[in-house]
């Protein structure tokens, strides 16, 4: 007995130093680089099964009833093949010329290629017979163009004002000069209204009806320079602006191809749609009833119906994809239900005598006199849904799941997910259940483990040293990318990425770019998998920036969200709210500062019987920079007083690095007395204010630390 104890005792030290043993080397095992991989025989395998649970062949799209309709009534398109500004080109229309190739590679989902290839079609498109035209191809979201008695109603101007006057010429050619009549803005996101300026020219010389929904200018304005620089980003990622465009780059973003570059512009509205618009408006000379849908696919939106043509605007509210309850470049959470309720009420009023459809993106739906409705069911479809994803997800929640549980277990019913029309080219099932549980319940799933989590270069340093370190955690995530478990090698390399600094040895540092580089490849998998655009081009632009030895963005130009025209746009209130919010409260010589600034603003066009918010002032202590619009501080409570114009303002806010376009302190600032008093007053206050307002790097790191 004793002499087997010591056979026993031996056999178990040997296994303990058999399993310490140095375990085969890497490079062995995967070959690692930066170069771009086809699809692994796991992908490939779930490329088919996308076809086979839709039942269709790519080899036929141009058979399909979406095919007919994506270009049924194509008049013509431009001869150019990319529309230029000054200086570069800011939309191509043929760089996704690729996609005219029939069947997808396996480094492609069939599903993307197919609504792609739907997408890529441009030109200029008859809707109603010689009364309503859209413009499609040319940008993300489609330009419409109705006739008024007077001139062309143009609904939703694109993004830059190259491209809508790129449609709008394109019109003009076919059809005759008109000046544009009116303008109408659905909703308040920057692709509908960002090129209004290119469609100016045509304005004749009468003033201009703008129709937009309540609170449309606010939101639009706000949501583009307060959040600007990071959903800038975030958006490089979403449309894959930094891709390639091939089958193993971007093939677009489901809900169009993608945004064009030019400076957006914006102007006020002069007629404002809200719930308490019950009857028809006339629109030079067009009634048109509007529906207002704020809270669902933005903060401001609306549709509306045209009962002489028995043709209804969507807006972005219907559309031939899923879309976004939380879009991945970040905004507000949207309402499935009142989303759901909306499209409800159209089909309530309308949903029997309407015969065409058409929206801010995709191609229109068309009713045979007689024949099918085939409008309603399509809006049935879209209206179940939002209503699916919205309840099913609080039911969930309710019975104690959390949103990653509800997010990967929710799935549609057959008869709502096999329709095209429903599937996530844009928004998804999964993110989708997330958002409306952030929207009840906030971003806490309840467990305490998630309430005080360690940031990710901590987590990242502590996890490898947990694992047995930085070649036993590449060695077993190259194992599991054998086995295709994508999600979770991925979920395991971000930890070594962000765990960089743990790493000093050389020994390390290869290893830890050879995590990389299977990260990169990790995601790339997981992009040619994924049926959503905005999907596909998030894991593909990590993959890129991953691989990439240059700094992302160099040699690129950065999306300039806070444009002018943005900035001049916003109220005192909110130009002044942005500053405080860029003040750098965390500095510590910052949270010294304790000054009360009176600014005047000369010039700034203020009438007798207006309000007088052009004193404005600023008070910063604590941290904390705190506006007061209209209110003069007393006398005996100043630290300086800064007069200046409301442009010199702009200026000093916009701050075009780039361009080398800077304006400085010393060149707008004059100090002056209030009311005849004389103060003495020392402008370098001012100035160390001004220089603790934090410039935003648009390139900022997201797939590492």
């Amino acid at each position: 007995m004793k002499y087997q104890n010591y056979v026993l005792g031996g056999l178990i030290v040997f296994g303990v130093l058999f399993s310490c043993k140095v375990e085969k080397p890497i490079a062995v095992e995967y070959e690692f680089n930066d170069e771009q991989k086809d699809a692994t025989t796991y992908t490939t395998e779930k490329q088919e099964a996308v076809k086979e649970y839709l039942k269709f062949d790519p080899d036929d799209i141009t058979k399909s009833n979406d095919y007919i309709a994506a270009t049924k009534g194509n008049i013509d398109t431009i001869s150019v093949d990319y529309i230029p500004d000054e200086a570069n080109a800011v939309y191509n229309t043929k760089e996704y010329d690729f996609l005219k190739k029939e069947d997808a590679a396996p480094t492609s989902n069939p599903s993307l290629w197919r609504q792609s290839r739907l997408n890529r079609i441009n030109g200029l498109f008859e809707v109603v017979e010689g009364e309503i035209y859209q413009v499609r191809g040319f940008d993300l979201a489609n330009m419409t163009l109705i006739k008024g008695e007077t001139g062309w109603i143009v609904v939703d101007p694109l993004s830059s004002p190259e491209t809508a006057k790129a449609g709008l010429d394109l019109a003009n050619e076919k059809f005759g000069r008109r000046d544009v009549s009116a303008v109408i803005f659905t909703h308040s996101h920057l692709d509908h209204f960002g090129g209004i300026k290119g469609v100016m020219q045509n304005f004749g010389r009468k003033a201009v009806p703008i129709y937009a929904p309540k609170g449309f200018f606010d939101e639009a304005v706000s949501e583009n320079v307060m959040a600007g620089n990071t959903m800038g980003r975030r958006a490089s990622y979403m449309y894959g602006n930094i891709l390639d465009k091939n089958q193993k780059g971007t093939l677009g973003t489901g809900l169009g191809q993608t945004t064009s570059t030019g400076m957006a512009g914006i102007m006020k509205e002069t007629h404002i749609i809200d719930f308490d618009v019950k009857e028809e408006i006339d629109v030079d000379g067009l009634g048109i009833n509007f529906i207002y849908t704020p809270e669902a696919e933005a903060p401001a939106e609306m549709m509306f119906y045209i009962p002489d043509h028995k043709a209804f605007c969507q807006a972005e509210e219907i559309n031939h994809t899923l879309h976004n309850l939380y879009t991945l470049r970040g905004a507000k959470v949207r309402n499935g239900q009142k989303w759901s309720q909306y499209i409800d009420q159209v089909i309530q009023k309308w949903g029997d005598e309407v015969l065409y459809s058409f929206g801010s993106h995709h191609w229109p739906t068309w009713n045979e006199a007689g024949g099918e409705n085939k409008i309603k069911k399509y809006w049935e479809n879209q209206r179940d849904l939002y209503r699916f994803i919205h309840d099913q997800t609080l039911r969930l929640a309710n019975k104690g799941y959390t949103p990653i549980e509800i997010a990967d277990t929710l799935q549609l019913p057959t008869a709502i997910d096999t329709v095209f029309a429903n599937r996530g080219y844009y928004g998804t099932v999964s993110h989708n259940a997330r958002a409306q549980y952030q929207l009840y319940f906030g971003w806490f799933d309840g467990n305490p483990a998630n309430l005080n989590k360690l940031p990710p270069t901590e987590a990242g340093e502590n996890y490898v040293e947990f694992m047995g370190g930085i070649d036993r955690v590449l060695r077993k995530s190259i194992d599991k990318f054998k086995e295709g478990e994508y999600r979770f090698v991925a979920e395991v390399l971000n930890h070594v990425v962000f765990a960089k600094e743990a790493f000093t040895t050389q020994e390390e540092k290869a290893s830890y770019k050879k995590a990389k580089y299977l990260l990169a490849d990790t995601y790339e998998q997981l992009g040619y998998q994924s049926e959503s655009g905005p999907w596909r081009n998030f894991y593909l632009s990590g993959a890129k920036e991953l691989r990439a030895i240059r700094k992302p963005g160099a040699g690129e130009a950065s999306l300039v969200t806070a444009s002018p025209d943005m900035v001049s746009g916003m109220s005192n209130e909110l130009l002044f709210n942005y500053i405080a919010m860029r003040f750098n409260g965390l500095n510590e010589n910052a949270q010294t500062i304790s000054s009360n600034f009176q600014i005047i603003f000369e010039n700034q066009g203020r009438t007798s019987d207006e309000v007088d918010d052009n004193h404005v002032a600023l008070i910063v202590k604590n941290g904390v920079v705190t506006p007061r619009i209209g209110y003069d501080l007393k006398s005996s409570e100043i630290t300086e007083i800064i007069k200046l114009t409301r442009e010199d303002l702009n200026n000093l806010i916009i701050q075009d690095r780039e361009s080398g376009n800077i304006t400085t302190i010393d060149d707008i600032i004059t100090i002056t007395a209030v009311n005849g008093t004389i103060i003495e007053y020392n402008n370098s206050k001012f100035k160390e204010f001004v220089a603790n307002l934090d410039p935003f790097d648009f390139w900022f790191n997201i797939v590492t630390p």
